[in-house]
């Protein structure tokens, strides 16, 4: 079974990500690694931000790793929150404590859409991953190879939460084809059509074929 590690400690992003991928694979943490730092989430898109966090892990602990980023997008603001989703409320607020803060996200949100009637939204993922590759001729390195893989759903923003499942944004994103929130799907319906889902299944059908 191939071992891999996941630069996150999200519970909630773990497991889904576990129940996606299966047995086929071991997932770990970065708890399990021993790796309790706050990695640095800089960049100006997503893909950055993977990025950076996976390349994080695999200086510092030499293995083969994958990092997350996932954005709401929104038609009407822009785009927004986008790369700053998971601390949207926090944005530009004197408020501690805000960051990752979901019902704070939330209620900005439904905040600064109001009443318009332009809903559209999509969750993004993206995935890189860093693969251990053969050790440099001279010793000096190991090299690497580095893949990415993206996962969209499209769907809008409702004008009230709805469900008591998942997390983050769940409660306000209805699906493109479905009546229901993520928060009232349930996980095993989220996770065959979520963008995650979607970015995870990429990224097993590439790790099947090593």
């Amino acid at each position: 079974m191939m071992k891999i590690v996941f630069a996150t400690n999200n519970q909630h992003k773990l497991e889904e990500i576990r129940s996606i991928l299966g047995d086929s694979f071991e997932v770990v943490s970065l708890s399990d690694i021993g790796c309790h730092e706050d990695i640095p989430e800089t960049g100006k898109t997503l893909e950055e931000n993977a990025l950076m966090k996976a390349q994080y892990v695999y200086d510092h602990y030499h293995v083969n790793c994958f990092a997350d980023d996932t954005g709401l997008e929104v038609d009407a603001l822009d785009g927004a929150p986008g790369v700053y989703s998971a601390r949207y409320a926090a944005e530009g607020s004197q408020q501690t404590g805000l960051s990752h803060d979901s019902e704070a996200n939330m209620a900005r949100l439904l905040r600064e859409l109001g009443n318009n009637n332009n809903r559209k939204a999509r969750f993004r993922t993206v995935i890189a991953l860093i693969e251990k590759r053969n050790v440099c001729p001279c010793g000096c390195t190991s090299i690497k190879k580095v893949s990415q893989f993206e996962g969209i759903v499209e769907g809008e923003i409702i004008r009230e939460k709805r469900g008591g499942e998942g997390f983050g944004y769940d409660p306000i994103f209805q699906p493109e084809g479905y009546d229901k929130t993520f928060a009232e799907l349930g996980t095993d319906i989220k996770n065959s059509i979520s963008h995650r889902a979607r970015a995870t299944q990429k990224l097993a059908d590439y790790l099947k074929t090593l």
